[in-house]
C-alpha cells in the first residue's frame, strides 16, 4: 500500500501530487470558445499528462494523449472507477459543484470487476433488444412532431426546441414511457434541467423528480412488462434489484440524452456553417454521416470525463501518478492528438475516435449505434423538411456553453421559409 491515503497537507502538496505550481486551471473563457488551442498549449507545456486544478483548486491530472487515454481506459486494474479511492476527499466541500459527477453512487458507472460485468451485461442485453429500424421510425415521428411545432413560424431555436427534446423522448420511448403523456413531457424537461441547468433552474430538485418517476416506471413494468429496455432489465436472469435498475436506467438515459443532443446540434452547426457541407449535403457528395463522424472527432459532445482513480502508485506519460489521484479523461484532446493526425487532417471515414470512451467502461454496445440512429434521423429529417434553413445570426455570434465537460452550444437560432399547412 502507498502511504498517501491520508489527508494531504493543505499548505504544500506532497511530492508527485498533481498540485504543481504550473497546474492549469480547468475552466475560463478560453475553454468555452477555443478548447482545441488550449489543449495544444497544454500538450506543448506538459506533454500527454498535464497537472490541472478542478473547481476550488482541487488537484487532478488531465490525460491529453490518445495512446495514454486508451491505456488508462483499458487498464482497470491500475485506473479504476470507484471514486471512493480518491485521496482528495478530506478537501472536498459538501457543496462542491462536481459532486454529482464524482460522488460515489451504487450505479453501473462506479462498479468494478465482476459486479461491473454483471450490471453492464444487463444493460447490453436490454439495449440489444431495441429494433434499430423501429427506433429510426419513432425518431422520425418525434422529429416531425417537433418540426411541426415551429415550421409555420419561419424561425426556431433548435437547441431547446429540437436537439434536446428528440433524444430525451426517444430514450424514454425505448424505456417504455408512454409517449405524449404529461408526465413524460415533465420527465423530458426534468432531464434537461438536471443535466444542463439554465438560469433559475433547480437541477437537484429536477434530478430527484427524475429518480422518483423512473422508480415508478420500474414498479409499473414489474407488474406489466412490455417490449422495452426497462422490462428486459427486470426480467434479466442477473436479478438486479429495483434500486439497481433505477440507478442504471438513469445512467442510460443521461448518457443517451445530453451527449446525443449536443451531437445533433454540433452537427447541424457544422452543416450550416461549413461550405464543404452547405454546398454538398443537398448534392449528396458529403453525407450527413460524414458530418456526424467529423463532429465526434473535432467537437465531441463529451470533451472531458471525470474520471479514473489510481489504484496504486504508477507511471503514465512520464508522470508519477500517486495512489488515489484523480485522472480526467481528455477525450476531445485525445481525438485531436497530433500523434494520430500528424498533418492535422481528420479522415471522416475513420471512426477510431474515443468519443464513446474505450475499454470495459466504454458506452455499452450497442448504445453508440442507437445514438447514431437518433442523431442521424434527427439531422436528416430536419434537413429534409426545412431544406432552405440558414443561421439567424453570424457564425461568430454562436456561443458555446461554459462547460469544460460538455461541448454544446447555448443556442442555435435558424430561419427558413415558413411551412404552410
Amino acid at each position: 500500500m502507498s502511504d498517501t491515503t491520508g489527508p494531504p497537507s493543505t499548505s504544500t502538496p506532497p511530492p508527485g501530487c498533481p498540485a504543481h505550481a504550473d497546474a492549469v486551471v480547468l475552466g475560463g473563457l478560453e475553454y468555452q470558445q477555443t478548447p482545441s488551442q488550449l489543449y495544444r498549449t497544454m500538450r506543448r507545456d506538459h506533454g500527454a499528462v498535464a497537472p490541472v486544478m478542478l473547481d476550488g483548486d482541487i488537484p487532478a491530472w488531465l490525460v491529453l494523449g490518445y495512446p495514454e487515454v486508451s491505456y488508462v481506459t483499458s487498464h482497470d486494474e491500475l485506473f479504476a472507477r470507484d471514486s471512493r479511492r480518491w485521496n482528495q476527499w478530506p478537501n472536498i466541500p459538501a457543496d462542491w459543484p462536481l459532486l454529482p459527477f464524482v460522488g460515489y453512487q451504487p450505479s453501473v458507472l462506479f462498479t468494478e470487476g465482476q459486479e461491473h460485468q454483471r450490471r453492464a451485461g444487463v444493460i447490453t442485453e436490454a439495449l440489444e433488444g431495441v429494433d434499430q429500424f423501429e427506433l429510426a421510425r419513432e425518431c422520425q415521428s418525434i422529429a416531425e412532431q417537433l418540426i411541426s411545432s415551429f415550421a409555420g413560424s419561419g424561425q426556431a431555436e433548435l437547441m431547446n426546441a429540437y436537439a434536446h427534446a428528440l433524444p430525451a423522448r426517444a430514450v424514454l420511448w425505448m424505456c417504455g414511457m408512454p409517449q405524449g403523456s404529461a408526465d413524460t413531457e415533465q420527465l423530458v424537461d426534468d432531464l434537461r434541467i438536471s443535466l444542463d441547468a439554465g438560469e433559475g433552474d433547480d437541477p437537484v430538485a429536477a434530478y430527484m423528480r427524475v429518480g422518483e418517476r423512473i422508480m415508478q416506471l420500474v414498479k409499473e413494468k414489474r407488474e406489466r412488462p412490455g417490449p422495452d429496455v426497462t422490462s428486459r432489465m427486470l426480467l434479466d436472469p442477473a436479478g438486479l434489484s429495483d434500486e439497481e435498475i433505477v440507478q442504471d436506467l438513469i445512467s442510460v438515459i443521461a448518457a443517451a440524452q445530453q451527449p446525443t443532443a449536443n451531437w445533433i446540434c454540433n452537427t447541424l452547426r457544422l452543416l450550416l456553417t461549413d461550405e464543404r457541407f452547405a454546398v454538398n449535403v443537398s448534392g449528396g457528395r458529403v453525407s450527413v454521416g460524414d458530418a456526424l463522424n467529423e463532429v465526434l472527432w473535432l467537437d465531441t459532445p463529451t470533451q472531458n470525463f471525470i474520471g479514473r482513480w489510481a489504484v496504486r502508485d504508477t507511471q503514465l506519460g512520464g508522470r508519477l501518478i500517486r495512489e488515489g489521484d484523480c485522472l480526467v479523461l481528455g477525450l476531445a484532446a485525445a481525438n485531436t492528438d497530433p500523434q494520430i493526425w500528424p498533418d492535422s487532417h481528420v479522415g471522416v471515414e475513420n471512426s477510431a475516435h474515443l468519443s464513446f470512451s474505450n475499454g470495459e467502461h466504454r458506452c455499452p454496445y450497442p448504445a453508440p449505434l442507437l445514438a447514431d440512429v437518433m442523431a442521424r434521423t434527427a439531422v436528416e429529417t430536419l434537413m429534409e423538411h426545412l431544406p432552405d434553413m440558414v443561421l439567424s445570426v453570424e457564425t461568430a455570434e454562436l456561443s458555446w456553453r461554459p462547460s469544460i465537460w460538455m461541448r454544446g452550444l447555448t443556442s442555435l437560432p435558424v430561419q427558413f421559409t415558413p411551412a404552410v399547412h
